[in-house]
């Protein structure tokens, strides 16, 4: 298993990248500003897109895993290189998600706590609903992690 950085090319990940941002002009927003890192294990199984927030604050943008890698430990694996690479460098590591039964104690396992959120960001920000385990998505909760 090697994780690369990937500096060219972003968007031929895109089909990995619509997995936890499913509208693609929401993408175009981070992808050039972000660092990119994917995990190859026999194939691509993970990536992440992080970028600097000013202020000691690096943030995850977009993390996911092929649906049928999931649950495997790769986007955990993801999160702890993120950690190492960036301590020293960084205060916080920081992730916005909705608010949902799926990702919330995800990142909570991972050492992320509760720190604000945005009321009606996938409302206002989004083209169309997104659902998450039948609940409508609305605000963005923030979460943070000291590295």
């Amino acid at each position: 298993m090697t994780i690369t950085e990937i500096k060219e090319n972003k968007k031929q990940y895109l089909s990995l990248l619509l997995l936890a941002d499913e509208q693609e002009d929401m993408i175009d927003r981070y992808i050039d500003k972000g660092a990119m890192y994917v995990i190859d294990d026999n194939g691509i199984k993970c990536e992440c897109v992080v970028t600097d927030e000013g202020n000691g604050v690096l943030e995850i943008k977009n993390i996911a895993t092929a649906p049928e890698h999931q649950g495997k430990g790769y986007a955990k694996t993801l999160i702890d290189f993120l950690v190492k690479e960036y301590s020293g460098k960084y205060s916080v590591l920081q992730v916005g998600t909705g608010d949902s039964p799926l990702t919330i104690p995800f990142y909570e396992k991972c050492g992320f706590i509760h720190s604000h959120s945005i009321p009606n960001f996938f409302t206002d920000n989004y083209d169309h609903p997104i659902y998450e385990c039948g609940v409508q998505l609305k605000d963005m909760v923030y979460l943070q992690r000291k590295i």
